[in-house]
């Protein structure tokens, strides 16, 4: 995971809000050119989400580096607009209310149970075709510890909540994470490692 800049972190809130304004009101992709930073042309897994107050509005992330990360937050911020299938897509009148957070991802390592640090790691949980992934910070924002954020992914993978404990492959991450204000008159980001 490249550490980007306050730079990169606003070139990258620029590009997904016009992602989704571009997809809420003329249904395409923004064209953009390539960016001259290494760190935005590096191949890396991101997610964004997009929140309406409180209220989460969408959330779609590519787990593996496959990628440009500006491609990555581009394409992510569509789908977080249009194709979360919790959600209706986003229309023209809910754009001023958007916020926009983008997570960019490290690559993922097999941990024990006891080694998940709250509020540093996500978890990706799998077995078999089963797999569920939270960021970081939502095990904080929910007040989680360990367990429970352990339990709670495998609950998103459509496992049992114990399945951590019966064989279920637990893979951590960190994310560097940034977002809009919540000041509809500021679009200017906050950076968090």
């Amino acid at each position: 995971m490249p550490l980007l800049s306050e730079a990169d972190a606003a070139y990258l809130l620029r590009l997904a809000r016009q992602a989704v304004e571009g997809c809420a009101l003329e249904h395409r992709l923004p064209q953009v050119e390539e960016p001259l930073e290494e760190s935005l042309r590096t191949n890396c897994g991101a997610f964004v989400t997009l929140r309406k107050g409180e209220h989460l509005r969408g959330c779609i992330g590519h787990v593996e580096p496959s990628a440009p990360l500006y491609h990555t937050v581009r394409d992510c911020a569509v789908a977080a607009a249009s194709r979360d299938p919790r959600f209706e897509p986003v229309t023209p009148a809910e754009l001023p209310d958007l916020r926009i957070e983008i997570s960019i991802l490290s690559l993922f390592n097999d941990v024990r149970p006891e080694d998940v640090e709250v509020g540093r790691h996500g978890l990706l949980i799998s077995r078999g075709f089963h797999r569920g992934l939270l960021l970081p910070q939502v095990a904080t924002q929910w007040h989680w510890d360990r367990e429970q954020f352990l339990e709670e992914t495998c609950l998103k993978a459509g496992l049992p909540p114990d399945a951590w404990r019966h064989g279920a492959r637990i893979q951590a991450f960190t994310a560097q994470v940034f977002g809009e204000r919540e000041d509809k008159n500021s679009r200017e980001s906050t950076v968090n490692s």
